[in-house]
């Protein structure tokens, strides 16, 4: 049950639910759904293409809100970004272009162009993208591989916090959500990466990568489905 998050070895039965096998892993806390239960890629975008968020949606534009306001208090004016896993409605992006930022796309499957993972940026969100993430370890490498020194990597996603819920909760429930996070998940990987770890909101990170590279990512011309 090796974790694919920290790639630790020592993962261990957390939960069976529904005929799904949930694993803990005790280095860096994150829960994950076991390999052969993960869905297929079909599946994932069938699921995907049922949701409706648009640009005229104020309680959507208010939720991404949560991300966009903390990152652009942090960043200087006109800084060049990455909208990872930007889904068919790119919305965070129009807020972050709405207050003077550059941002580019892409998702696997909506935005699937390569150019836009040779470049490096100033700032990358991945807002509720994270808990998609079927080899997570790898993504979080390439992440910082895509981040300037001294970028940042805004990530939104619910954190995971109630074991006695976790069966119930609705999270979990989404057949696309594979690893749920804690806190402490996040700053094990800012440890391993080098990055500072601020918790900017409720369920809401900013990781900032060190100004010296770590040279601990893969090739950023990779466009392998997360």
């Amino acid at each position: 049950m090796r974790c694919p998050v920290c790639e630790g070895p020592d993962g261990h039965l957390f939960q069976t639910v529904d005929g799904l096998a949930y694993a803990r892993c005790p280095c860096c806390e994150a829960t994950f759904l076991l390999p052969p239960h993960l869905p297929t890629p079909e599946a994932e975008r069938a699921e995907y293409e049922l949701h409706r968020n648009t640009a005229d949606d104020i309680g959507y534009r208010a939720f991404l809100s949560r991300l966009a306001a903390p990152l652009i208090k942090r960043l200087a004016p006109g800084s060049q970004g990455l909208d990872f896993g930007c889904g068919p409605g790119p919305v965070l992006a129009d807020l972050l272009r709405e207050a003077g930022h550059q941002v580019v796309l892409y998702d696997p499957f909506f935005h699937a162009d390569p150019a836009a993972l040779n470049a490096q940026y100033e700032f990358i969100t991945c807002t509720e993208v994270v808990e998609h993430f079927h080899h997570p370890a790898a993504e979080f490498r390439r992440l910082n591989g895509l981040l300037k020194p001294g970028g940042t990597l805004a990530v939104m996603t619910r954190l995971q916090t109630d074991d006695a819920r976790f069966a119930q909760w609705h999270y979990r429930r989404d057949p696309t959500h594979v690893v749920f996070y804690r806190q402490a998940t996040f700053e094990h990987l800012a440890r391993t990466h080098q990055w500072t770890c601020e918790v900017a909101a409720p369920n809401v990170i900013l990781l900032r990568r060190s100004h010296t590279p770590s040279g601990n990512h893969l090739s950023r011309a990779s466009t392998q489905r997360w």
